[in-house]
């Protein structure tokens, strides 16, 4: 039952189609009847036809005639090609990472763990046996079997040693060359504290303990070649100078308040108060020595006991911990990413401009991967940039930087394509954590049965006076900047920047981004909300920024996203990157019919997280734009990397903020 053609481009109602389809089935009617066929017969098969044609359609991909319209005939309706295409990863043409490199990653040794392990259980016992009552009162037995402990010493050393064999266990575990110094120069200490003192025969468990992990060191010396932070080499022995001198000062002024008490001298001299405090720092009860003991003479001590940890174990944690980020991208890295965007673009490559990123070129100068190193996990951002066939020579230098420090490689946010090449190129393992929405502008329109609540949301709001202006960041007026820059401070919901792998943390920065694009909605000549769009090659944008006043009436963002879709082609612009959606599969899969438990539980789960986070919140957000899903990914080693990798991710992107601390004589970043 063929259907003939309106003869207008203009949309066909809901009333007129009715109308056609029944003159087209009575017609139909006529015809068979014509032919010699009863009504009834000519009745199966007009249906029979209809039945015919609804299945051809529903297979040609086409959307179907409804039910209600095709004479009660059920139909299929065919899905929507909302999921980006399949990719093929080009050859090669640099050489990736060696074999070994790749080994060190996929099966690491064993030993620097081990012997890590070792010592973090020395060190815990310590601090337990000086925390814990019923040890503490049996501290000579508990020093037969702890390396390091010392029999009769108070519990200011027993903590004291547990924490500083905490920070040279970590160093150790993570392979660093100043952590093998540490452990073997403490270790070798203790052994000639115990020969000197004869106590080898009186502590056999501690010496053997002692002298295992001594020997384990030296035999695999070198395992433990990653390098810390160079800044600290020097930086430590300021600190703990400065903090000694400081801590002594301090000390020395609380005992010559109590030096009545403690020495029955009102006047006591700056010497005799800094040996005291000296002595307190090392663990001495003051009451052991004053001649008249008093309740604030404890607290003295309890607080020069606390100035002297701080100064031995700041300096040693300077001196052990990796490499902070220094933000290397000078004037010159910038140019050649730039170049390197030019010419193979990419959405979320421009973000790798931001100035608290590291960058390492391959050997080439032909790509190069931005990173930032988080909690020991060196964390690339998106894709590599550059040739998709230099990629491996970008990836190989990747992982010889973190191969050299001791760090563990991830990637946040790559697409399927640069998934494809990180887990040939390694053998890495890949994760799918979520989508990227793009939107094509020359196929965006409100028309349609699924655009109608977004349609009827930015009518609403443009009812209520909202207007918008877009243009590129170098055209925005002088003053525009100023107050856009204020007005995305204030509007910040929370006192935390978050962006890592999608954001600039640049606002209207016409030095930086002039060919950024910023759309703005005002009311009466009041901006109520921003978005900004870092630039993607010449005809693509992505979204860096959304702000809106929280006063401002509902659908303001809607108008924003749908504003710049449709003005957008207006300056060359055929490609919109939104907001990344994580675990958008798991919140569409997961409400279908059919959906298993563990499925259902994941997205409960995630749903919980959603009133912080707003991980459904946006997958559902984009959704209205009917975008294209494009996959992202996260790239790992090995299972056992995955949470130290989605840590680091966290903190990267600012999902899990820990609070700093500024310490003296910190210098840098």
């Amino acid at each position: 039952m063929a259907t003939a053609g309106t003869g207008s481009d203009a949309p066909e109602s809901a009333r007129a189609r009715r109308a056609r389809i029944k003159a087209e089935r009575e017609a139909a009617l006529a015809a068979a009847i014509a032919r010699g066929l009863t009504p009834e017969q000519a009745q199966r098969a007009v249906d029979e036809e209809a039945r015919a044609e609804a299945r051809a359609r529903a297979w040609d991909g086409r959307p179907s005639v409804p039910a209600a319209e095709a004479g009660g005939i059920p139909s299929l309706r065919a899905p929507e090609p909302l999921r980006a295409p399949a990719v093929a990863a080009p050859p090669s043409r640099e050489p990736g990472p060696s074999e070994g490199t790749i080994g060190r990653f996929l099966s690491p040794s064993k030993v620097p763990g081990r012997i890590g392990n070792l010592l973090y259980l020395a060190a815990l016992a310590n601090i337990a046996a000086a925390i814990v009552r019923p040890w503490r009162n049996r501290m000579p037995e508990v020093a037969t079997y702890l390396p390091g402990a010392v029999e009769g010493y108070v519990v200011a050393f027993a903590i004291l040693s547990g924490l500083f064999l905490l920070l040279v266990a970590r160093a150790v575990k993570r392979g660093k060359a100043r952590g093998w110094w540490a452990a073997v120069i403490l270790l070798s200490l203790l052994l000639v504290f115990d020969v000197a003192e004869g106590e080898l025969p009186r502590r056999p468990i501690a010496t053997t303990l002692t002298v295992l992990a001594l020997a384990l060191l030296l035999v695999f010396r070198r395992q433990f070649a990653a390098a810390s932070d160079p800044t600290t080499r020097w930086r430590a022995l300021w600190v703990f100078l400065g903090l000694l001198v400081s801590s002594l000062l301090a000390g020395a002024a609380f005992v010559r308040v109590e030096s009545r008490h403690l020495f029955e001298v009102r006047n006591l001299g700056w010497t005799d108060a800094l040996i005291a405090a000296a002595t307190g720092m090392l663990g001495q009860d003051l009451n052991d020595l004053a001649v008249t003991p008093t309740p604030r003479l404890q607290v003295i001590s309890n607080v020069l006991i606390v100035l002297g940890l701080v100064t031995v174990l700041v300096p040693v944690w300077l001196f052990l911990r990796s490499p902070r980020q220094v933000g290397t991208i000078d004037a010159d890295d910038d140019r050649r990413m730039r170049l390197l965007l030019a010419a193979h673009p990419d959405s979320l490559g421009y973000f790798n401009t931001r100035q608290d990123k590291d960058f390492v070129w391959s050997e080439s100068g032909k790509s190069g991967i931005g990173y930032r190193v988080v909690s020991g996990v060196i964390l690339a951002s998106g894709d590599p940039l550059g040739d998709p066939e230099a990629w491996p020579g970008a990836i190989a230098a990747f992982l010889e930087l973190a191969d050299s420090h001791g760090w563990t490689p991830g990637v946040l946010g790559c697409s399927e394509l640069g998934g494809t090449i990180w887990v040939r190129e390694t053998g890495f393992q890949a994760l799918e954590i979520g989508d990227e929405a793009i939107v094509d502008t020359t196929e965006f329109s409100l028309d349609g049965r699924e655009m109608r609540n977004v349609r009827q949301m930015v009518n609403r709001i443009r009812r209520q006076g909202y207007e918008t202006e877009m243009m590129r960041v170098r055209d925005t007026p002088v003053e525009w900047r100023a107050k856009a820059l204020a007005d995305a401070s204030a509007w910040r919901v929370g006192g935390t920047e978050r962006g890592f792998s999608m954001a600039t943390s640049r606002v209207f920065d016409a030095d930086r981004d002039p060919d950024a694009i910023v759309i703005v909605a005002t009311r009466e000549g009041i901006v109520e909300g921003m978005l900004q769009f870092a630039p993607w090659g010449h005809d693509g944008m992505s979204l860096d920024l959304m702000r809106r006043n929280p006063a401002a009436d509902p659908g303001i963002n809607e108008l924003l996203i749908v504003d710049a879709l449709s003005k957008a082609p207006g300056l060359g612009v055929r490609r919109v990157s939104l907001n990344f959606a994580m675990f958008r599969s798991t919140f569409e899969r997961g409400e279908k019919l059919g959906a298993g438990p563990i499925l259902k539980a994941w997205r409960r789960l995630l749903q919980v997280g959603n009133r912080w986070f707003q991980l459904e919140s946006l997958y559902r957000f984009n959704a209205k734009f009917r975008p294209v899903w494009y996959p992202r990914f996260v790239i790992y080693p090995r299972a056992v990397d995955i949470v130290r990798v989605g840590l680091a991710a966290g903190r990267a992107e600012a999902f899990i903020v820990f609070p700093r601390l500024t310490l003296p004589f910190r210098g840098g970043r």
